[in-house]
């Protein structure tokens, strides 16, 4: 049941005084109602919400097995190693060779008989910083995943983790940080993630992003997001879909003003 009164709505939300005569879009979205406040509009339905990213799904944990896997095999090597990381080779002292092994393919070829690195007491890392390579250390040793408390970082992070699990060939570790980037994206994070995935070639991340600010273009751009674009290929990317948004909006308006037309002529007839 619809109030009495004169005024368009959704649903029960809309209005009519003495109703006479009613018509349905072709599309069954829209119905006119001829009453005696004139020729009101409702729509059935709301419009249908944007397309969602299905959620990246995480295999369990291997972590107990693959601790299982460090006794009763000779070819593991002995002992610990030192990691220098970075320009400034900042250490992460005595972490286990065999854990590493029994958690990374990569290592376990590095440490492997006959490889320098098998008798080694320091190793260095570069092009990581201490944080990230922490974190990937702690999560290989305890299987558990820190991308820090700061909000703003958690990102970045997450980033910096996903390239090393990429890296050291650690694929639950690279779905993790997948499923923290694709719940990190919001106003302040969506146009440096577009970025990022741009650079690193996530197809993923970059519709999500590209989505996220086609959506919700007045918060990105209220926190400060179009200022902290850098990349002109992903600009040009956002303006294009922009203008290929306000083209579809201007073709859905005429479309919908043809069939409107085409309803009020109809009510005009029946009236």
């Amino acid at each position: 049941g619809t109030r009495g009164g004169s005024a368009d709505g959704v649903g029960t939300a809309a209005e009519f005084y003495r109703p006479r005569g009613v018509a349905i879009s072709p599309d069954g979205s829209t119905l006119l109602v001829s009453s005696d406040g004139g020729l009101r509009q409702v729509c059935v339905a709301a419009p249908p919400p944007p397309p969602s990213f299905a959620p990246i799904v995480v295999p369990p944990s291997t972590f107990s097995a693959d601790m299982a896997n460090t006794w009763g095999d000779a070819s593991l090597p002995q002992g610990m190693v030192t990691f220098l990381v970075g320009d400034d080779e900042e250490r992460i002292e005595y972490v286990t060779k065999a854990v590493l092994c029994a958690r990374s393919p990569v290592f376990r070829t590095m440490f492997g008989i006959g490889m320098k690195e098998r008798d080694a007491a320091e190793i260095t890392v570069p092009k990581t910083d201490l944080a990230s390579f922490t974190a990937f250390i702690d999560y290989l040793c305890t299987d558990q995943l820190d991308l820090g408390e700061e909000e703003g970082g958690r990102a970045q992070r997450a980033l910096d983790l996903r390239e090393l699990a990429q890296m050291y060939q650690v694929p639950r570790l690279e779905l993790l940080c997948a499923q923290a980037l694709q719940e990190s994206v919001g106003p302040a994070s969506a146009v440096p993630l577009l970025e990022a995935a741009h650079t690193t070639g996530d197809g993923r991340l970059l519709a999500q992003c590209r989505r996220y600010v086609a959506d919700h273009a007045a918060e990105v751009r209220a926190s400060g997001g179009v200022e902290q674009l850098r990349d002109l290929g992903v600009a040009k990317g956002l303006l294009g879909d922009a203008l290929d948004q306000v083209a579809e909006l201007k073709g859905t308006v005429a479309a919908r003003d043809v069939e409107l037309e085409k309803v009020r002529a109809e009510v005009a007839e029946r009236a």
